[in-house]
């Protein structure tokens, strides 16, 4: 069990994990404002001169122009009855405004193209509701793709207008579940249709920027403890996320939600994926999404460890044991082993050697075949009531 492969794997499994948190580096301390994080050069310092916006629709009667007549509306735009036309005409009920680079010459604080935050929330809920949670619009790739552009310019202009209060965090509470779900969705679609590192990238932005609004903003804040735990399971074994944790006020760090989280970090530093997998079962179906990507990592490590400490020619450890100990039917078990290296014979016995072991292909690295542990918790819940976190409640 301390070979040397073990202890090199052991340190590449921290060291992923630290790498998973990198977002979480950059959290200062003692700043004013919770959204004084985000570098902002078109916008002078004092409040004064910070602009507001007045545009009352999802997307300024200027752009929707533009786009019509450049003919750059998404088919999720456009009025009905006129997709197919040589030009489709925009539907302003269902126009929102695209992300657009900062350019030179280009007035990016005029009030008028500006929405002020209660108008970009309501923007935020219209595109969980009628766009992420609409039955009818496929496939789901290109749902996530018009979503995620919206949110980064609804995260644009909050960040010119210096946006904070309750409206702020409620924005922020929902960008931070879609892309947490959309993490666990999609984390098998092509690069194409779907990049995990651009993903994770505005999710750790979104997320450290929600965290310091809890800190610098008085309350309350209902979802406090939600987000503190979510952002530890996201980046489990980062000593920046289990550092800011510690630095909790303790009735904060005691809840339920938090202390749960605290334990699944801990089993995933002593590489106790026995542990880790059992613990999993008491999380919600959003806690177990912003878990699940170190989930398959923890399996492997398991096995590495097993190939390592019952290596013996004559040593036949059961499969229907080993199943239950990485939380998964034997098939799973049988097909996660042989992506390994690990021999499973045909009396279902599991034959570990410390040389066989190997670390799976590409083609074999598929995440939502070992999904169960996130799917079970699933059942009822819509697209809307994850994301909204109108039902959020311990599903174990």
């Amino acid at each position: 069990m301390n070979s040397g492969g073990a202890r090199r794997n052991n340190s590449s499994l921290q060291n992923n994990a630290t790498g998973r948190g990198e977002g979480w580096r950059n959290q200062g301390r003692g700043r004013g404002r919770c959204q004084s994080h985000v570098k902002d050069k078109t916008v002078p310092h004092g409040d004064d001169t910070v602009p507001r916006g007045v545009c009352q629709t999802m997307c300024p009667a200027g752009e929707l122009r533009k786009r019509e007549s450049q003919n750059r509306l998404h088919r999720f735009e456009m009025l009905a009855g006129t997709e197919k036309e040589r030009k489709p005409r925009a539907d302003p009920l269902r126009a929102v405004k695209e992300y657009s680079r900062p350019a030179a010459g280009k007035d990016s604080a005029n009030s008028a193209e500006l929405r002020p935050p209660a108008v970009l929330l309501k923007t935020v809920c219209y595109l969980i509701d009628e766009v992420a949670a609409s039955p009818h619009l496929h496939p789901w790739t290109e749902v996530y793709s018009f979503v995620f552009d919206r949110l980064r310019s609804v995260k644009q202009d909050m960040i010119i207008q210096r946006a904070h209060g309750p409206d702020c965090v409620a924005v922020l509470e929902r960008m931070v579940r879609f892309l947490l779900y959309a993490s666990y969705r999609l984390c098998d679609e092509p690069l194409r249709h779907f990049d995990p590192r651009i993903n994770d990238t505005h999710l750790q932005e979104n997320l450290r920027w929600l965290l310091d609004c809890y800190t610098h903003e008085t309350g309350p804040h209902p979802n406090q403890e939600e987000f503190q735990a979510l952002g530890l399971l996201y980046n489990l074994g980062s000593s920046v996320a289990m550092r800011h944790i510690m630095e909790l006020p303790a009735p904060l760090r005691h809840t339920p939600a938090i202390m749960l989280a605290i334990s699944i970090n801990q089993a995933f530093l002593e590489r106790n994926t026995v542990r880790l997998l059992r613990s999993a079962r008491r999380l919600n179906f959003l806690q177990a999404c912003a878990m699940h990507r170190h989930v398959t990592a923890s399996r492997k490590d398991l096995l590495l460890l097993y190939s390592h400490g019952f290596s013996s020619r004559n040593c036949r450890f059961p499969l229907s044991v080993l199943s239950k100990l990485l939380g998964l039917e034997k098939s799973l078990t049988s097909t996660l082993c042989r992506a390994c290296g690990v021999e499973v014979n045909a009396d279902e016995q599991v034959v570990f050697s410390k040389t066989s072991f190997a670390e799976p292909e590409q083609g074999e690295r598929c995440c939502s075949l070992y999904h169960n542990i996130v799917t079970e918790k699933q059942k009822d819940l819509t697209i809307g009531n994850i994301i909204h976190g109108t039902l959020t409640k311990d599903t174990s």
